[in-house]
């Protein structure tokens, strides 16, 4: 995902002379089935075509050893060079560059279009497109939803009609008031008042949204992606890497890192930001916060004692303390691939790249509600017994209502609690779903977002 908007830099830079093929070799199960790749192409705004590689046919004969390799073919379909992980955009571009000149000399490129028909041209409008996660404010009673693919938030009643549409509807990284400033597929948020703190991943930036001010600003990251793990600083001076989702407590705003591996905190302040938990290497290891390990945190939520989070290449969650001594823990996880579907305690739960979460306090105990996403599921933990049950979603990709282990859904990646009702957003579904947590089936009803 990190080396998608380079490549497509150059596709467009090169579009007579470059042609690009995705090969989709998957790691999980969910991933392995076309109708979910043909989602991700449209989410992510994949431009060239792609192969479902499922069986790993074609990872071997290229002798394809990481996520992600490159290969390049020249004119005559010889292979002519390789590398392995993400780049830099300005070598890449000099190296393709020279490329095309030498066998443009050779009179060996053919500059014919190649016509391809987008999959996005084929999908039709919607209210919502791919959103990515979802925010409840008890106080104002509404929720906020990141509109990731129209680049946009919508703050709505709980009747899901629109009271307000911050963005412009359009990519971009530019501050500005709530209609002309510009996001490029917004995340996580954290509500504080009429102030809604974002994470705008693909802008690899946090920003603000004050809706008494009527304005959108930006007080993290530089709107570049980094390339390397740094130890942070001011918070605008420093480029910051796909955070996903953020949590809010005491003045402090906790980021899920997914690009670094990491929790990151930001003291709101002073302005500053720095690692919180991990120390960068992908992995799922326990301990003190700067020793321990993640794998692309996705969800983060806080109860005040501890940081909650969705691990999501490792299928855990863990919490990570607050204050002297504080340590990493795993609720549920074992390994960066070990992954399914199973009910169960702790450990012997299993999840699928789960990406979302949400908190509440029940009887004395602390529920988290997960998101597992690439299992279609809604899920139970319950603390101290790590107790794991699935609520809601049958396990097959789908979009019916109605008593919860019935009901369906497609790759939930965002929740959120208001009262005694838990919205989901239903990623692939472009829909908000509503599970009634008092219901003794979970009920699930889907929530009609109205202009």
């Amino acid at each position: 995902m990190h080396i998608l908007p380079r490549l497509r830099k150059l596709e467009r830079k090169y579009r007579d002379s470059l042609v690009v093929v995705g090969v989709h070799s998957s790691k999980f199960p969910n991933e392995k089935e076309t109708a979910n790749i043909r989602n991700a192409v449209v989410r992510y705004g994949i431009e060239h075509p792609v192969v479902n590689d499922r069986d790993f046919t074609v990872w071997r004969s290229y002798a394809v050893r990481a996520w992600p390799t490159l290969m390049f073919i020249d004119p005559q379909g010889k292979v002519i060079g390789k590398h392995e992980g993400e780049f830099e955009l300005e070598p890449f571009d000099e190296l393709v560059g020279d490329m095309i000149r030498e066998f443009d000399r050779l009179g060996q490129i053919d500059r014919k279009l190649l016509p391809f028909q987008l999959e996005a041209d084929r999908q039709a409008a919607r209210a919502l497109a791919y959103p990515g996660k979802i925010e409840a404010d008890p106080a104002g009673n509404r929720l906020v939803v990141a509109d990731s693919n129209h680049d946009r938030l919508l703050v709505l009643g709980i009747d899901g009609r629109v009271i307000e549409a911050v963005g412009a509807g359009e990519p971009g990284f530019s501050d500005g008031s709530l209609h002309d400033a510009t996001f490029n597929k917004p995340q996580g948020m954290a509500i504080d008042g009429d102030r809604i703190y974002v994470a705008d991943a693909e802008n690899h930036a946090i920003r603000i949204v004050d809706l008494a001010e009527k304005s959108v600003r930006t007080i993290a990251g530089t709107g570049e992606q980094s390339l390397y793990r740094h130890a942070g600083g001011d918070a605008r001076q420093n480029p910051l890497n796909s955070p996903y989702d953020l949590a809010l407590h005491d003045g402090v705003l906790y980021i899920a890192m997914a690009g670094f591996h990491q929790l990151w905190a930001m003291d709101l302040d002073s302005g500053r930001i720095a690692p919180y938990a991990g120390d960068g290497g992908e992995d799922i290891i326990d301990g003190p916060l700067a020793a321990a390990r993640c794998a692309q945190p996705y969800g983060v939520k806080t109860d005040g004692r501890l940081v909650y989070f969705a691990d999501s290449e490792t299928s855990a969650i863990r919490t990570a303390g607050i204050g002297p001594g504080a340590t990493v823990t795993t609720l549920v996880g074992t390994g960066l691939f070990d992954f399914g579907d199973s009910d169960g305690t702790g450990r012997k739960a299993v999840l699928q790249h789960c990406q979302g979460l949400a908190l509440r306090e029940e009887r004395g105990t602390t529920s988290v509600y997960i998101a597992d996403t690439y299992n279609h599921k809604i899920k139970r933990l319950t603390t101290p017994d790590l107790q794991v049950r699935t609520i809601a979603g049958s396990g097959k990709a789908g979009a019916d209502d109605g008593a919860g282990t019935t009901a369906s859904f497609d790759e939930p990646a965002g929740l959120a609690i208001l009262g005694d009702q838990l919205y989901v957003v239903d990623t692939n579904n472009h829909r908000i779903r509503v599970i009634d947590l008092l219901s003794p089936s979970y009920r699930v009803r889907t929530l009609e977002v109205l202009p």
